[in-house]
């Protein structure tokens, strides 16, 4: 009797010894006469358990909980009570498990399973948004290690029952295990022992100037950002990625990615593209599949069932219904971004990425496990109700499409502090409650539960979802509220037992350090980003550059930055690569005399987010142009009237439009180095290296370079890998590179391939889909597949009749002869040969509905 638990199975461990006195077994099982079959390892902070042709459990001794032994195989008392409960048995389905648990919970439990912390760092600071102390004291006083929970963790962990973690920041990859482990040690102590799923933003990508060396490893593998990975055009390299950051995210006690962004990028302004897989539907579901089903495979030991397992991650799709048509391009994280807007009624293109892609995987685990849905107020398009609400308070939109139409029984989460207040004026990073900004915090909560979602993101307080809850009851009786927490519940259950956390959530902390940036990882990412990397312009094929040759590479400017809470970075310039990484390519000069040829590091131009407040100061509404220009844009062709506008914040201003106004870009000085170089370098080659995050209008200095290479989130190293031909350019543009701002001006935000495309002096058009190798233009399967999918109107005249025809079958063609861009509207939709006086300009696409449509074509009637 003087025999503890934990000692004696570190006997039987240790020993080998398999058979302990039926006493014993009664003590630490409950169930006299089951003879154990299982065996426990010491490991640091838990105890590992194996069972027989079974699964493994990990647990704490300091949570209290113990183990039930039943057939000689192991089981968690997490509930404390000495029985096996249908939940804590891993030998049943997770749908049976899910329910028995959630029908156990108070709604206390299950409003705290609702809630999705605010963004955690590790160890914590304060921001803004709150404080962060440990035992009352900043970080660096306090004395506390880097891996200890701070105030704030410990008491919405036990106080408000919150169970999934946003997190951002880690000191180390170690740091982030310690963490962990310490979070699952607390909570598996309470309650019903549910374990904590924590999550992450991407956290893959580049740091442009390290040195990548084969054989090294890293923090983590750096891949391209997402709209790198659109320009490779190949699916099977964001399997791969998925794959691999899985491995890496779970090593860091991640079990659910807040990705992929699967938003198409319609709208060329946006600030968000980048994170996008670009603008084309088909590529963005077959880029979405293959990242959800990477994300949440695990295969061989490492599965469960289903091909779910403990490789996997929950894949949280994000933002239904789609984030890129925000008007004019502004960005729905403030109010004067706050709409949607969809003048080319092209609302079907927009959910392909989701309907297609992330809802209809290849893999066993069928559907993305949650979708968020974006802060926009889609603008008009309820057909149902007729509510311009933000997307995540809207029943059209997250039951009656996602839920009944397309058949989502997954997590629907909403985006971050929807349900809090907004700021005083549109440019304040705070609450985005759009649609809901007069009602209290639980009357959004309440909408937000009405219209279907599960969860409420950066929401530490489970105080408004009871609040929210109590509504209901009056409104709807008490069962029927608690059926519906219940089913929310058993959701976001099934997420956490689908990934193994209620048998294992501890982490090996020598396999965490062995797993993340494990060489072979980086290797992989290394190569994705020379994947990523898409060549414009080679005139008289100055590229390759031979090795032993003489660069300049004059200094790289940083514009000024301003984050979301309005701290603000000066500009700057800067070494535009390492130094010592440049050396292993070229000689390497400051005298451009001296060079046989010029490389210029450019970031895209900046052209803010299409507010000032000093506009507003001036008289004005505030609202600007977004510029993808470096020279001063005048919005002189904008729209007179916009197509959305209201807020509280600025009452009376019923049009956001910023027609006539003028913006100048935040890095202008680029477009002057790069002429500043051409004109040092006079006949030499100068090759720019553009690095972009949505496109650009080259035509402000194409002609002053030879080269241009544009990348989307790369090590500067692998650009000039490619330069001197350690490795050959097979990236093509996600994305259209409009003639000038115009045409930018013209495309409808909902629509992709309605811009016409810079022409270069080559005679090349930076179209979706373009893109050089060593030996010209290439045209492969994946221009035929995805660039060609829909083939271009085509024009012919029979007699003083303009004919327009189209190869793609089952499609129908839009046209317009007034100028504006055709709208995919019965106004707008050809059905015989017109007459048009001679000089009109006709311009025209091919949709293909619930699939794609071509690139616009203008053609002049002469």
């Amino acid at each position: 009797m003087g025999m503890n638990q934990l000692t004696a199975r570190h006997i039987v461990a240790t020993t080998g010894i398999l058979l302990v006195s039926l006493f014993f077994l009664a003590f630490v099982s409950g169930h006299t006469g089951d003879p154990v079959g299982w065996t426990s390892t010491p490991e640091d902070g838990y105890i590992l358990i194996k069972n027989p042709n079974g699964t493994t459990l990990g647990y704490s001794e300091s949570s209290g909980i113990k183990i039930l032994t039943i057939g000689g195989l192991a089981f968690k008392d997490l509930n404390k009570n000495g029985q096996l409960d249908k939940y804590e048995d891993w030998r049943l389905p997770v749908d049976e498990r899910a329910r028995d648990l959630a029908s156990k919970l108070s709604i206390e439990q299950i409003a705290g399973l609702m809630l999705y912390s605010r963004h955690q760092a590790i160890p914590s600071i304060a921001d803004p948004l709150g404080p962060a102390t440990y035992n009352g004291k900043d970080f660096k006083e306090s004395g506390a290690n880097p891996w200890d929970l701070s105030d704030q963790q410990k008491a919405f962990l036990t106080k408000d029952n919150l169970r999934h973690i946003l997190i951002t920041t880690v000191q180390t990859p170690e740091v982030a295990a310690r963490w962990n482990n310490q979070v699952q040690a607390l909570v598996e102590g309470m309650g019903f022992g549910i374990p904590a799923n924590n999550s992450t933003d991407p956290r893959n990508s580049t740091n442009s100037g390290v040195e990548y060396t084969a054989g090294a490893g890293g923090k983590i593998s750096q891949w391209p950002e997402s709209l790198g990975f659109a320009a490779t055009f190949d699916p099977a390299v964001v399997l791969e990625f998925g794959l691999i950051a899985a491995r890496e995210y779970r090593a860091l006690g991640i079990t659910t990615a807040l990705s992929p962004q699967i938003d198409l990028g319609t709208e060329p302004r946006w600030s968000r593209i980048n994170g996008t897989f670009g603008e084309d539907p088909q590529l963005d579901a077959d880029m979405a599949r293959a990242y959800v089903d990477g994300m949440q495979t695990s295969m061989g030991s490492s599965e469960i069932a289903d091909g779910w397992g403990f490789n996997s991650v929950n894949a949280m799709i994000k933002h239904w219904p789609g984030g890129g048509p925000g008007e004019a391009g502004r960005d729905a994280h403030f109010a004067y971004g706050k709409y949607a807007v969809y003048p080319g009624n092209n609302f079907d293109e927009q959910l392909i990425p989701f309907v297609d892609g992330a809802l209809r995987l290849t893999g066993k685990t069928k559907m993305a496990a949650a979708v968020m849905p974006y802060y926009t107020i889609s603008y008009n398009r309820d057909n149902k109700n007729s509510e311009n609400k933000g997307n995540s308070y809207n029943t059209y939109l997250i039951t009656d499409l996602l839920r009944k139409k397309y058949g989502y029984d997954g997590v629907v989460c909403t985006d971050w502090l929807v349900t809090a207040d907004e700021g005083k004026s549109p440019d304040i990073f705070a609450g985005k409650s759009w649609g809901m900004e007069n009602s209290t915090v639980a009357e959004r909560h309440y909408k937000i539960l009405m219209a279907g979602a599960d969860q409420f993101g950066g929401n530490n307080d489970a105080g408004p979802v009871l609040e929210a809850y109590q509504m209901g009851v009056k409104e709807h009786g008490e069962a029927f509220m608690r059926a519906r927490m219940e089913l929310s519940a058993v959701r976001l259950l099934k997420n956490i037992f689908r990934v193994g956390l209620f048998e294992n959530p501890y982490l090996n902390i020598e396999n965490t350090k062995n797993t993340v940036g494990k060489p072979s990882f980086m290797k992989a990412g290394y190569e994705a980003q020379l994947k990523s990397i898409v060549l414009l312009k080679n005139t008289k094929q100055i590229m390759p550059v031979q090795k032993e040759a003489t660069v300049y590479v004059p200094k790289l400017f940083i514009p000024e930055r301003k984050d979301f809470f309005g701290n603000v970075t000066p500009s700057k310039m800067v070494d535009a690569v390492n130094p010592e990484v440049l050396k292993k390519y070229f000689d390497v000069t400051e005298n451009p005399a001296e060079a046989d040829f010029a490389i210029v590091f450019a970031g895209g131009p900046a052209g803010g987010p299409g507010y000032d407040k000093d506009d507003l100061k001036s008289g004005g509404n505030g609202y600007v142009p977004i510029s993808l220009q470096y020279q001063p844009y005048s919005a002189v062709n904008a729209r007179a009237q916009s197509l959305a506008a209201g807020d509280p914040v600025e009452p009376g201003i019923t049009n956001r439009s910023y027609k006539g106004k003028t913006i100048a870009s935040l890095n202008a000085e680029t477009l002057k180095i790069i002429q500043e170089t051409k004109k040092k370098m006079e006949d030499k080659p100068v090759i720019v290296c553009l690095a972009l995050t949505k496109p650009a209008i080259v035509s402000e200095f194409e002609k002053q370079a030879d080269g241009i290479l544009v990348s989307f989130g790369v090590q500067n190293q692998a650009l000039l890998d490619i330069i001197s031909g350690n490795a050959e350019p097979s990236g093509l543009l996600p994305v259209q590179m409009p003639i000038d701002m115009n045409y930018v001006e013209q495309q409808s935000e909902d629509v992709p391939h309605d811009m016409i495309c810079y022409t270069d002096a080559n005679g090349n058009t930076y179209n979706f889909g373009f893109g050089l190798n060593w030996s010209g233009v290439i045209s492969d399967t994946r221009t035929e597949q995805y660039a060609n999918l829909i083939k271009r109107p085509e024009f012919s005249v029979s007699g003083n009749k303009i004919v327009i025809t189209t190869s793609t079958p089952g499609s129908k063609i839009y046209y317009t002869i007034d100028g504006t861009t055709p709208s995919f509207t019965k106004e707008n939709e050809y059905t015989q040969p017109f007459i048009v006086p001679k000089g009109t300009v006709v311009k025209a696409f091919v949709k293909k509905y619930g699939v794609d449509n071509s690139s616009l074509v203008e053609y002049t009637y002469k």
